[in-house]
C-alpha cells in the first residue's frame, strides 16, 4: 500500500545504509524495506525455483519504476511551484518531501500529479506493447506487472483516505476548517475498503493497513474535539 504523500515534510538526509542517487536534480533515497515489501507483494515467495526468484526480481524492478514515476510526479510539480523536493521510497510506497508549504490549489495539483503520472505510464506502456520485443514469458510478465502496479497503485492512492493521495485531495478541497469532515470520510472509507478487500481478495494485509488509517483518523478526530 503506497503512502504517496504530497504534503510538505522536512527534507532529511539519508543514512549510509540507504541507496542514494539524484534524478532531474531531485535527491532520492530508498530504504531497504521498500525492496522487501515489493518482494512480498509479488506473491512469488512461496516458490523455490530459479524462475520464481527471477519473477520476484522482475516484479520488484517494475514496482520500483512505477512508484518512482509516481513520486516524481509529486516532486516535479512541487518544484514547478518553487519548492525544493526530495523523494523517499519506503515500505509500502514512498513520499515526496518539500522545503515549504503550498496553497490549497497548489497542494491539490501536487497531490494529483502522482497518480496521474502513474496512470500515464500505464497508458504509454500499453500503447507500446505492439512494438515491444516480448519474445519470452518473463518479458510478458514484466510488462504485465508494470501495468498492474501502475494502475492498482494509482487507484488505491486515490481512495479518500488520509494519508493517501485521495485523502490529501479531499483535505485540499475541504480545507482546514472542515478537517473533521475529512477525518470522518477517511474513517468510513477505510472501514468500507477494508471489508471489501477482505471479502473479494481474501487478503488480510491491506485491511490491516486500512484499519490503521481509520484508527489514526479517529485519534486525530478526538484531538480536534
Amino acid at each position: 500500500m503506497p503512502l504517496a504523500l504530497a504534503h510538505p515534510r522536512p527534507i532529511t538526509y539519508p543514512s549510509a545504509r540507504m541507496i542514494r542517487f539524484s534524478l532531474f536534480g531531485i535527491p532520492i533515497q530508498i530504504q531497504p524495506f521498500f525492496w522487501i515489501t515489493l518482494a512480498l507483494i509479488s506473491g512469488n515467495l512461496t516458490g523455490s525455483t530459479a524462475e520464481a526468484f527471477l519473477r520476484i526480481g522482475l516484479f520488484v524492478i517494475a514496482g520500483f519504476i512505477s512508484v518512482l514515476i509516481h513520486e516524481l510526479g509529486h516532486a516535479l510539480t512541487g518544484r514547478a511551484f518553487g519548492k525544493q523536493a526530495a523523494i523517499t521510497l519506503q515500505a509500502f510506497g514512498g513520499f515526496a518531501a518539500f522545503s515549504g508549504g503550498f496553497t490549497r490549489p497548489q497542494s491539490f495539483l501536487v497531490t494529483a500529479a502522482g497518480p496521474i503520472a502513474q496512470i500515464l505510464l500505464a497508458i504509454v506502456v500499453y500503447l507500446l506493447i505492439p512494438v515491444l520485443p516480448l519474445h519470452s514469458q518473463n518479458a510478458v510478465y514484466f510488462i504485465q506487472s508494470l501495468l498492474w502496479i501502475s494502475v492498482a497503485w494509482a487507484v488505491l492512492n486515490l481512495l479518500p483516505i488520509l494519508p493517501l493521495d485521495g485523502g490529501q485531495l479531499v483535505n485540499a478541497v475541504l480545507g482546514p476548517k472542515r478537517l473533521k469532515l475529512t477525518l470522518w470520510i477517511t474513517i468510513v472509507s477505510a472501514i468500507a475498503a477494508a471489508v471489501l478487500v477482505f471479502m473479494y481478495f481474501q487478503s488480510i494485509l491491506f485491511p490491516i493497513f486500512l484499519g490503521m488509517f481509520a484508527y489514526q483518523a479517529f485519534q486525530a478526530l478526538r484531538e480536534t474535539r
